[in-house]
């Protein structure tokens, strides 16, 4: 599990090897990678969300 949080934060950034994007997608299910992003991207959209409401008070 932590390889995929790694793979998708690395993906989120842009900075995904070459091998490690071949090793993620030679795996024999894509949902973790799905479930994973789907709650990083949440986290991160709540994150900023209370960040600006922190910001305009």
């Amino acid at each position: 599990m932590l390889q995929v949080i790694k793979s998708v934060l690395a993906a989120f950034l842009g900075v995904q090897s070459e091998k490690n994007r071949q090793r993620d997608f030679q795996g024999s299910s894509v949902w973790p990678f799905v479930v994973t992003g789907v709650v990083m991207t949440l986290v991160f959209v709540l994150l900023v969300v209370g960040v600006a409401r922190w910001a305009a008070s």
